[in-house]
């Protein structure tokens, strides 16, 4: 493709359609058709959420992060599955591989979703599209949708608003007709607490929100969100796509199936999680000062502890006495639902 300079901004935002249960799909074709969902162990009758359901089980109001029982009442005829992040991990990885071949401007935004900046190419935007959508396919045989827009939000909303493979273009031009009609939830940052709160106020859609005041706005949540949603109701969004980054922190926690009260298992628990953490720290060359633990126990409540080492480290023994040392710290007093472990403060190592 061609280069060429002192263009308009064209951010696209691509999005794997359905990901986790469209790759189970690749590799057993007889859940074509049926209802897949995609969570915790894959068994409806023990604890877990939904990472991911499939179309055809989104048509009985399955979604994600639904508890796998509520998923269950609702969709008793589906197939449940296990989390597999070994194998969605590798298919993440050839999709972007080739997201990677139309330019090198790509913001990895999470497992199944990506940005792209292709203001400097000469195409037609239909045109990348058709490329990205068939070279995707080629490699993976999954599905895509993608959003065209002049920032990263305009292009996220658009690519949720045709699915599966689908293909939506927003200029600026298009916000009154296109993004004020829609559900305020559907605006890229607002969450159900901030939903519930905007209609209680009377604002149910991001054209109401728009028809705010700034002044009103930053008055209810704050200088910094207030106007993140003045802006953004607007369709205004000047974040640069973030081609490198580098991690805050590294965790991994896991839930009980049933509430632990036996010590021996909460500490052979934490041993593993903090294994866990460590090796990852070490593929991608990191050294932590910082362990935290995290305890949740029966009844929701949720306590953290954390320690600071006198020197940067990945290794295994340290950072495991220091979290068994942050441990030491929390009453055990009642039955625990959820153990996580976090290393933060991190260094890049050098060679």
């Amino acid at each position: 493709m061609t280069f060429i300079h002192s263009i308009k901004r064209r951010i696209l935002h691509i999005d794997m359609d359905a990901f986790f249960a469209a790759v189970e799909e690749r590799r057993n074709s007889t859940l074509i058709g049926k209802p897949v969902v995609i969570g915790g162990m894959g068994d409806p009758t023990k604890r877990g959420v939904v990472s991911t359901a499939n179309y055809d089980a989104r048509k009985y109001g399955v979604h994600s992060a639904m508890p796998l029982r509520t998923a269950y009442k609702l969709c008793p005829h589906a197939v449940f599955l296990p989390v597999d992040y070994e194998a969605y991990s590798a298919a993440s990885q050839q999709f972007k591989s080739v997201l990677l071949t139309i330019t090198p401007f790509m913001e990895d935004a999470g497992i199944d979703e990506a940005f792209l900046d292709v203001s400097e190419l000469l195409d037609a935007s239909e045109s990348i599209v058709v490329s990205i959508k068939t070279r995707i396919k080629e490699k993976t045989g999954l599905t895509c949708s993608i959003g065209i827009a002049p920032n990263k939000l305009l292009a996220k909303i658009a690519s949720d608003m045709q699915k599966p493979d689908g293909l939506t273009i927003l200029n600026e031009g298009d916000v009154e007709c296109q993004l004020w009609p829609l559900p305020i939830r559907k605006l890229y940052g607002v969450g159900p607490k901030t939903e519930a709160h905007l209609k209680d106020i009377g604002i149910e859609t991001i054209g109401q929100l728009a028809a705010s005041s700034a002044e009103k706005l930053i008055e209810t949540f704050g200088h910094s969100y207030g106007h993140y949603l003045y802006d953004a109701s607007r369709g205004i969004d000047d974040s640069p796509l973030v081609t490198h980054w580098e991690p805050k922190s590294i965790s991994r926690e896991t839930t009980f199936q049933e509430d632990v009260k036996n010590w021996q298992v909460i500490a052979r628990t934490l041993a593993e999680l903090t294994k866990e953490v460590v090796a990852d720290m070490q593929e991608h060359g990191y050294q932590t000062r910082t362990v935290t633990i995290k305890i949740r126990f029966s009844d929701f409540q949720t306590l953290t502890r954390a320690k600071t080492i006198s020197d940067y480290t990945d290794a295994e023994e340290e950072i495991r006495k220091a979290a068994f040392a942050c441990l030491k710290r929390i009453d055990l007093n009642k039955r625990v639902r959820l153990i996580g472990v976090r290393a933060s403060n991190l260094e890049k190592v050098t060679s």
